[in-house]
């Protein structure tokens, strides 16, 4: 047995219950109560002085009298001392009458200092900047993993608590852990630890953010995948293409007249924002990164752009100029909107991309939120119609043996909610004729789920 110091905690637990109930915020909300839980369980106080080698020095100076007995003396703060082994300060000397001064050898429990960290972070010790006053509490957010929260965020409320009477911060996101490609842990006795830097090095920054935030929900656990990091590369090399075809048309923003085609990616824009937002002010870049992946790539590029490019370069006059700028329009709002809300996960092509076109960083611009404006159901259930109806074309052109390019000698029946597309339908998938609902006689099913005909 050894005697220690102890920091008191046990007479405080319900208030430090009500500063985690009612001002702070954790995500995801399950967590807060694996914190609550934890203050309730408290037995004793916190044993703060241990008996190692390494670690933070405790500054105190033990004053020896005539007959034996220690009086602890604290130096002036400002400086780190050593008192084991550094001589004691002129304050401290002249605190002790005997002149016989021992320094104290034990260090600090870990926790104890870094539970003041987030002091630190702020510029407390910058009085010059003054950044602490100005965002103590209310704006400062601690992410961290689940498995300190008995740890690291609980020490950091109780110093916060003594200190000031409030919580550390407001905010806490908590995270799961990085696991193997098998989903064990990693240590470096199983000799399973992954080196961040090569395949950093191989695929690139973004493509590794993107992998981490695609991976796990926020406060899950998730497996590092090599094959999620290469996606996360493709998705970046396929941002770049799809800046490249857009910017090769002019950015316009008035004089133009949107076609259902627009009205409906521009619905769909919207829910993607939407989406996107909610899931950033819950800390959560999960929902982000695969909801602006998936629309990017398998919405954005292989339907729209598909549909839009006879309407974008016009080069058969079949659409209007303000039709033709209705296009330009829309390619570059989507765009726009996309590259913003991936610049939080994808920061470094993103800003390369919005740098290129506008010369100066993505990372300055404010997301908007959703255009009201294009909020419309009739053109937001167009779509998952519209992407069927693609896939049916192109499997049948592809079994038929013909390229995308090559006309279709028939007529096609569509679904009746299709038909405002007609006109880029047909101008896309090189239909001789259109026409909706179901045919009478014979006819081939090219998708019975939707469902599309031809009779030749």
């Amino acid at each position: 047995m050894t005697k220690e110091y102890f920091l008191k905690q046990l007479q405080f637990k319900d208030e430090l219950v009500r500063l985690v109930q009612n001002e702070m915020i954790i995500k995801p909300p399950e967590y807060a109560q694996t914190l609550i839980d934890w203050i309730k369980s408290l037995e004793f106080d916190w044993p703060i002085s241990r008996r190692r080698y390494y670690g933070t020095e405790i500054p105190i100076w033990y004053c020896i009298d005539e007959e034996g007995n220690a009086k602890p003396i604290v130096p002036k703060p400002g400086k780190y001392y050593r008192p084991w082994k550094d001589d004691p300060p002129p304050e401290v000397k002249e605190q002790c009458p005997s002149g016989k001064l021992v320094g104290e050898d034990r260090v600090l429990d870990t926790w104890f200092d870094s539970s003041i960290s987030w002091i630190y972070a702020t510029g407390y010790t910058k009085p010059n900047i003054r950044v602490f006053e100005k965002v103590y509490p209310h704006s400062i957010l601690r992410p961290q993993g689940y498995d300190i929260i008995r740890t690291w965020l609980y020490y950091s409320v109780v110093r916060a608590y003594l200190l000031y009477g409030k919580p550390p911060f407001k905010y806490v996101r908590i995270s799961g852990m990085g696991l193997d490609e098998k989903g064990e842990a990693m240590h470096k006795s199983k000799g399973n630890i992954i080196d961040p830097i090569p395949p950093v090095e191989k695929y690139g920054a973004d493509a590794a953010r993107f992998w981490a935030a695609a991976s796990a929900k926020l406060g899950s656990d998730y497996r590092y995948s090599e094959q999620l990091i290469r996606t996360g590369h493709d998705f970046a090399v396929k941002l770049w293409n799809i800046a490249r075809f857009v910017s090769s048309f002019p950015e316009v923003n008035d004089n133009y007249e949107l076609t259902p085609l627009d009205l409906m990616i521009l619905a769909k824009l919207n829910e993607v924002v939407r989406d996107s937002l909610n899931a950033y002010n819950e800390f959560d870049v999960y929902v982000p990164a695969n909801t602006l992946y998936d629309f990017a790539w398998h919405v954005f590029a292989d339907h729209y752009l598909e549909a839009v490019k006879s309407r974008a370069y016009n080069r058969d006059g079949l659409f209007t100029e303000r039709q033709q700028r209705g296009a330009w329009f829309t390619l570059y709002k989507v765009l726009k909107t996309v590259l913003k809300l991936l610049a939080p996960i994808m920061p470094f092509v993103t800003d390369q991309i919005w740098r290129s076109l506008y010369g100066e960083s993505i990372h300055r611009q404010l997301i908007e939120d959703p255009d009201p404006r294009f909020d419309n159901k009739e053109y937001l259930n167009m779509l998952e119609p519209f992407m069927e109806f693609n896939r049916a074309i192109w499997t049948y052109k592809n079994k038929a043996g013909l390229s995308l390019n090559e006309p279709i000698e028939g007529v096609i029946y569509a679904p009746e909610v299709l038909k405002p597309l007609e006109i880029e339908l047909k101008a896309m998938h090189k239909i001789r004729e259109i026409k909706f609902g179901k045919p009478v006689g014979n006819y081939e099913v090219l998708d019975e789920s939707l469902p599309v005909y031809l009779v030749k």
